[in-house]
């Protein structure tokens, strides 16, 4: 007698992988329980005692701190471009020139002091120091350019303090390439 065929297969050679299967199945049943075991652990551990009955809570003030921190992000904000703009219209940029006014008379205690805006827009104040006293005139400075015309140590303390921004950049430019000693370090 001829052996019966399932899926064109001899029946003893089909029962014997539908076998394998089912062991196969088992295993990987018990490692998915196993998993599972492990997952459950740590749930309970997570919601078990204070900080289990505390989760909830925990997470609505987080939320409501993260809410404040926003909100202070937009106050901080909103004070930072009043204070930029109320700073472009301050004073940052100065120079002082010394000088004798009247030809060895009386030393270099004549100076003049050019205050500036980031608009290059300001004052010039001139002191001129003699034996028989002190005059200080101020003269207005709009856009980097005075109406009333300059004398040279004027144009001078002007020119110094509208290139003050420049100096800078070029000596942060060069302390770029110094280390901690002051040595030069062309690596970077």
């Amino acid at each position: 007698m001829e052996e019966a065929k399932i899926f064109g297969m001899k029946m003893s050679s089909a029962v014997t992988i539908l076998c394998i299967l089912v062991v196969l199945l088992i295993i990987l049943i018990i490692f998915i329980i196993h998993k599972m075991n492990v997952m459950a652990r740590k749930y309970e551990m997570l919601m078990s005692g204070k900080k289990g009955a505390d989760l909830e809570k925990i997470i609505r003030i987080r939320f409501k701190e993260m809410d404040q921190v926003k909100a202070n992000a937009r106050r901080v904000t909103k004070e930072h471009r009043q204070i930029k703009k109320h700073l472009s219209s301050c004073i940052s940029k100065y120079a002082l020139v010394k000088y004798d006014a009247f030809d060895k008379m009386a030393g270099k205690l004549s100076f003049v002091i050019a205050l500036l805006n980031d608009e290059n827009s300001g004052i010039l104040l001139n002191s001129m120091h003699s034996r028989e006293g002190c005059f200080t005139y101020a003269k207005e400075i709009v856009n980097g350019e005075s109406y009333i015309q300059l004398s040279s140590e004027e144009k001078e303390a002007l020119k110094q303090a509208k290139t003050v921004e420049e100096e800078i950049q070029d000596m942060t430019k060069e302390a770029e390439f110094e280390d901690a000693d002051g040595n030069l370090n062309f690596d970077a």
